[in-house]
């Protein structure tokens, strides 16, 4: 379901630039000029449809936020935009459980906007860890990131902090206070250092105090950055965005380098890096298939390669699905390889067999027409050879099912 974001706002300019930036994230936006507006259109939906509220402090029939009450009282996470920066709009508007604030100062505000909105809908599937031994504190750090819709783990010290992380592996960001467990905080960050990246677990330090030394202990200790408490709303959500966006980055490009960037499947330079790193050292018997995609010229020749790279997307799908357990990847042009550890070499002829005449059975549309495609597969299954030899064989066997009609699985057991 398409979620909505409910824009209340009086100036029409504003309506509609913040509309098209809920628009530009995915989301549906519903407009209303007025406080009685919205609770109309509110009433006439339900209130899961929306995934969040962006609100004017200051409307006709709503001069003080009343309309941001509406909106926190029937559970919608709520952003507030004003144009009044003076210190007691801000007071009045933190006073409230606002998801954040924006003051129309520039267009970067509208970039922030946007980035927010998307980060609300993201913040569904990522896990925050807070870990502090002050109870207060940590439950006010709990209450904003709760806010935007993250899921919150707390724990008052390294033990307790030590089960979330097994229990919940989609925790990506941590926030350690200097004083837990007796000040044992920027050594936790050392420690958890050796099992998680920076890259893979974004880590904040937090400590109160005037020591100048603290936040370069922390981020030499292991630490993406560091708050020192007490801290501003502003400054703590800003950071904990920054970081997450920053881990998502990292992920794109670390995607993009291992990707075939025309089917998504892993490629060969990542295949490579997997089987040796996460396979060759645990594994007995393995078995390699080499596939190449019969005819495969004549298809570019007769229909474009447009309809070539229609029938490499719809075989590294059917790959992608039957072999989602083991590595795979495009090794290049129409040539796939797939790598089956610890298995029987009758379990593995009898895999790909299947995955052969699925290949035979699926029709490839494109445009007005269904086209077919076979594949030739070479399978070596073996002990102890290494995945040069493993390939060599591979590559002979696929040779073989060629010569021999093609559309067929040619394998071998040593």
């Amino acid at each position: 379901m398409q979620r909505k974001v409910l824009v209340i706002e009086n100036s029409q300019k504003s309506l509609q630039l913040v509309s098209k930036l809920v628009k530009k994230a995915g989301l549906i936006p519903e407009g209303a000029n007025s406080l009685s507006e919205a609770q109309m259109r509110f009433s006439a939906s339900m209130p899961e449809e929306y995934l969040c509220a962006v609100v004017a402090y200051a409307l006709p029939d709503a001069p003080h936020g009343q309309a941001i009450d509406f909106t926190i009282n029937a559970f919608v996470p709520t952003i507030v935009v004003t144009d009044n920066a003076s210190d007691d709009t801000r007071k009045a508007i933190l006073s409230r459980e606002i998801v954040d604030y924006l003051v129309k100062e520039n267009h970067q505000i509208y970039d922030y906007l946007s980035r927010l909105l998307a980060r609300l809908d993201k913040n569904k599937s990522v896990g925050v860890l807070v870990v502090d031994d002050k109870r207060s504190s940590r439950q006010a750090m709990v209450s904003l990131l709760r806010r935007h819709n993250f899921l919150v783990y707390s724990a008052s010290g390294q033990a307790q902090a030590q089960e979330h992380l097994a229990e919940h592996p989609y925790i990506q960001l941590m926030l350690i206070d200097y004083t837990i467990d007796d000040n044992q905080g920027v050594q936790y960050v050392a420690e958890l250092r050796r099992a998680y990246a920076k890259e893979e677990m974004a880590i904040i330090g937090i400590a109160s105090g005037k020591s100048g030394i603290l936040p370069a202990t922390f981020l030499k200790s292991g630490a993406n950055d560091f708050l020192r408490s007490p801290f501003c709303h502003e400054e703590f959500l800003c950071r904990v965005m920054q970081n997450l966006e920053l881990l998502e980055s990292v992920e794109t490009i670390r995607r993009v380098a291992n990707s075939d960037y025309l089917t998504g499947l892993p490629n060969r330079r990542h295949f490579f890096y997997t089987v040796a790193t996460r396979y060759r050292q645990h594994v007995e018997r393995q078995s390699l298939a080499l596939v190449d995609l019969d005819h495969f010229k004549r298809i570019n020749d007769t229909y474009g390669h447009d309809a070539g790279d229609a029938v490499l997307k719809t075989v590294a799908e059917l790959i992608s699905s039957l072999f989602n357990d083991v590595p795979a990847a495009r090794f290049g042009g129409e040539e796939f390889c797939i790598y089956l550890p610890d298995m029987a070499s009758e379990d593995a002829l009898r895999r790909m067999e299947n995955f052969r005449a699925v290949v035979a059975e699926t029709p490839v549309l494109y445009k007005d027409k269904l086209l077919s495609v076979t594949a030739s597969i070479g399978l070596i299954s073996a002990f102890d050879d290494n995945l040069e030899t493993l390939l060599g064989d591979a590559d002979k066997l696929l040779y073989t099912a060629k010569s021999r009609g093609r559309n067929q699985v040619c394998s071998r057991a040593i």
